[in-house]
């Protein structure tokens, strides 16, 4: 009985707080006793008031407008309990530190000094063993008509392939230059052939014999005589112009006399080595001392070579550009989302040249954003369709679309480049042979970079050698080998995957932590704001309490009626089953609780109910 008295006193009184009814009983004597205290207390003020003014001192009047909650709050000196001080300081800090953190593109400062190449940072240990498979494959040309080219016929070419040899990188001897932000390092390279995925690497092979028409193309410059000699020599040699080999041996290496001969007595800057071998100085560690930026003073040319060897320019050549290394190595290249540029290089040392990737458009790689990039049809060949290839032009040169001579650093041989099966080429180089089918997506040199990191997700390097072999009627073992450019074989380099670990840290980088971090400093500056706000609203409705008891009382009084009004919905069933009852038991207390308004001077501390009077006499 006791929680009912108390349940309905605190309804009524909520009752008649927040809708404003006439009241009845104890309640009206009090409102009406608490009115003549304050007109009896108005005159003592004014007087006060009166007298403080003639006195010159100010008094704090009795009543005063309030103001807002936060002045009021700091006015009155109101104390605040440690553990909401605590939540509004916590709050503060989190508030300040969203907004410093959505303001400040310190996600973008925090991705580039780790991009940096430095000792013990992300990039470095990518850079340094990246872990990556990256392959190697060779496809051959194995001519199946050597007779009937010597008698007049186009050579007829078979492609015999792919070898395919799984490249374990490593950079070695590192050392960072800190006077000019470089890292100076040596690659180590070791290629294991890879059966899986390859043919038979002692598949036979007919393929020109290199040494010996390099020497026979040398041999018109040499005069009458010395040509003759040349070729009583080759004859009691018994070389041919064509050879049998396997394609591991013209890979890797095979025992050639003229070679030899050349390694002995060639001057040092252009011996060859003492066996012939299209790809034979890859394995082991380099010789070769590059010199790369790490991008400190500046991310335009990040990744690029700084110097070979002590040398910041290549010496086969004589003028700009074609001297220039400032080229990428593969591992980096420079951000696009950072330069804006259109353009990146790249440098390899078998093509004795850097080679340019225009941009072309935006793709997507594994779920991360990257920039495709090709190498423009226009890279190889005459000064005609690009002038930059005028300086690669020699004497004895004849400029040529789609082909590029790199003859100065591969020992004097007449080594020519171009795309595989003369893709993007001049039509007259593909029409003098048969068997070559050019196609962009197996032929083309492409790359897709990621664009804020400047990390290559895909890219493959595809490059066709060709030997120009000119007549050397002088020559007898020769003297029927017409001037033609002999394709030899192609190669792809590459990678066409990321590893599981490096494709994780990208993805954090570029897709997940663009959008979390704007999302985490918003809810910060929204936590932290209504942490203050709630901490002072509290702080607002405990002062306005202590001051003014009834304001407990109407709090008390909405939570009861909430109560209540929920107890009502969730048993209504309950009550249709006793209205009856509830009706019998409303007539009965009716009289009591009419008594109780219409008589305000008995004070009897019976229960209050919570209908007005004027309710009750309609229902009677």
């Amino acid at each position: 009985m006791g929680l009912e008295k108390h349940y309905l006193r605190y309804g009524r009184t909520a009752r008649d707080q927040l809708l404003h009814w006439a009241t009845c009983g104890r309640a009206a004597r009090r409102a009406q006793q608490q009115q003549q205290q304050q007109q009896q207390l108005q005159p003592q003020q004014q007087q006060q008031t009166q007298g403080s003014s003639s006195t010159g001192r100010r008094s704090r009047p009795h009543v005063t407008h309030r103001g807002t909650p936060l002045s009021m709050l700091i006015s009155h000196g109101v104390k605040i309990s440690n553990n909401r001080l605590a939540v509004i300081i916590i709050g503060i800090v989190t508030l300040i530190l969203g907004i410093v953190l959505s303001s400040i593109p310190w996600l973008d400062y925090f991705i580039l000094k780790n991009l940096r190449l430095w000792n013990d940072t992300l990039s470095y240990h990518y850079w340094q063993r990246p872990g990556v498979i990256r392959l190697t494959k060779v496809y051959i040309y194995n001519v199946t008509n050597p007779d009937g080219f010597l008698g007049g016929e186009k050579p007829k070419l078979q492609e015999v392939g792919p070898f395919v040899y799984r490249e374990d990188m490593e950079k070695v001897n590192v050392k960072f230059h800190e006077n000019n932000y470089t890292v100076s390092y040596q690659h180590k390279k070791i290629l294991q052939f890879v059966p899986e995925l390859s043919i038979d690497k002692n598949t036979p092979i007919v393929t020109p014999n290199i040494p010996m028409l390099t020497l026979t193309s040398l041999s018109p410059k040499l005069g009458y005589l010395l040509s003759k000699t040349i070729s009583i020599v080759l004859t009691a040699a018994k070389l041919k112009p064509f050879i049998n080999v396997t394609a591991d041996q013209l890979v890797f290496g095979y025992d050639d006399a003229l070679v030899s001969l050349a390694h002995r007595f060639y001057p040092k800057h252009m011996r060859p080595m003492e066996r012939m071998g299209l790809l034979l100085g890859r394995n082991g560690t380099l010789t070769e001392v590059s010199n790369i930026k790490t991008g400190y003073q500046g991310m335009e040319q990040f990744g690029y070579i700084d110097s070979l060897n002590g040398m910041d320019h290549l010496s086969h050549w004589n003028e700009e550009p074609c001297t220039s290394i400032a080229g990428s190595e593969g591992s980096f290249f420079p951000p696009r989302d950072i330069t804006k540029s259109d353009v990146v290089h790249i440098y390899d040392k078998d093509l004795c040249r850097i080679i340019p990737l225009r941009y072309v458009k935006r793709v997507e790689k594994d779920g991360l954003a990257a920039d495709l990039y090709r190498l423009p049809n226009n890279s190889y060949g005459d000064s005609r369709n690009n002038p930059e290839n005028k300086c690669y032009d020699t004497n004895d040169y004849e400029a040529v679309q789609g082909l590029q001579n790199i003859s100065p650093c591969q020992y004097g041989a007449p080594v020519y480049i171009s795309n595989p099966h003369f893709y993007e080429s001049d039509p007259q180089l593909l029409d003098a042979v048969e068997g070559l089918q050019p196609e962009r997506e197996k032929h083309e040199t492409y790359f897709k970079i990621q664009p804020k990191l400047g990390v290559p997700l895909e890219g493959k390097v595809r490059i066709q050698l060709n030997l120009k072999v000119t007549r050397a009627k002088d020559v007898h073992p020769v003297r029927d080998f017409r001037d033609f450019v002999f394709p030899v074989m192609w190669l792809e380099e590459g990678i066409s995957e990321l590893t599981p670990a490096i494709k994780g840290w990208l993805y954090l980088a570029t897709v997940i932590a663009p959008h979390a971090v704007p999302i985490g400093s918003y809810l910060m500056i929204v936590g932290g704001a209504s942490a203050v706000i709630f901490s002072f609203v509290r702080a607002y409705q405990n002062f306005m309490f202590a001051r003014d008891p009834s304001l407990e009382i109407l709090e008390m009084g909405r939570r009861s009626l909430r109560r209540g009004s929920s107890f009502i919905a969730h048993q209504q069933h309950k009550l249709m089953l006793h209205q009856r009852d509830n009706y019998a038991l409303l007539r009965t207390h009716m009289p009591h609780a009419m008594t109780a308004c219409l008589d305000p001077e008995r004070d009897s501390d019976d229960v209050q109910p919570i209908i007005d009077c004027a309710a009750g006499i309609q229902e009677v």
